[in-house]
């Protein structure tokens, strides 16, 4: 078999629940996965949002790329290895009586690679997230390079906001065969609504959804973690 060749990026995308569980741990997972991005949902989004952020990417020993408040909530960390060149946010259209929500999202540099990362938390409302999905999807059609998403899509691959969100895309967990990995609830696992979804032109090396005794309690939700390929824009 041939061997693939690629520049290699190691990705978390996590919903942290606001850090209301055991933040120790928290960043114990995650400085043990040693990643070079991470996407995270449930970020810091209110009063001192860009200090709190700060310190949770020092908790994790990375830096901030993009979100936080103008992305609500949705925050992109990266390593010293990745070079960010651009970063923009989104806010979906609000729905009256329901949570604002919205994207975070960063174009980088990666040895010889290019890509977008982006990242997303859709609405626990059914009847509201067919909408978010597209307003997602238009945020994702202005990215500059292989687009690499992170999203608590709060729906399973059976959903109308999923389908909006993949299509194009490769589901990271189908192309490493295990899509029967559950993202939450760490007490009770039962639904994969925590997705990674790659550019076809990004090879998925490996997926795991980190399911330990430290991860159960550092949220609610298991940490998504994936190795890829990216291609080289020479």
């Amino acid at each position: 078999m041939d061997e693939v060749s690629g520049v290699p990026l190691r990705v978390v995308s996590y919903n942290i629940h606001s850090q209301r569980d055991d933040t120790a741990a928290l960043a114990a997972v995650v400085r043990a996965a040693r990643p070079d991005v991470v996407i995270v949902q449930e970020g810091p989004r209110r009063f001192r949002w860009r200090e709190k952020s700060a310190a949770l990417a020092e908790s994790f020993g990375l830096v901030v790329a993009s979100g936080g408040l103008p992305a609500l909530g949705n925050l992109l960390l990266t390593s010293l290895r990745v070079q960010v060149t651009g970063t923009r946010c989104q806010r979906f259209p609000l729905t009256p009586g329901r949570h604002l929500r919205g994207a975070a999202y960063a174009e980088c540099r990666v040895g010889g690679a290019r890509f977008s990362l982006a990242g997303s938390h859709l609405s626990t409302d059914p009847a509201e997230r067919p909408g978010q999905a597209t307003e997602l999807k238009r945020g994702l059609a202005a990215a500059g390079g292989p687009v690499v998403v992170g999203a608590d899509l709060n729906e399973g691959p059976d959903g109308p906001a999923w389908a909006t969100v993949a299509d194009g895309l490769t589901d990271a967990a189908v192309a490493a065969d295990r899509a029967d990995r559950l993202t939450y609830s760490c007490a009770d696992p039962r639904r994969r609504i925590d997705a990674l979804f790659v550019d076809p032109r990004v090879t998925v090396v490996d997926y795991d959804v980190v399911d330990t005794p430290q991860t159960r309690r550092a949220s609610d939700h298991f940490p998504v973690l994936v190795d890829l390929l990216l291609p080289s824009s020479g």
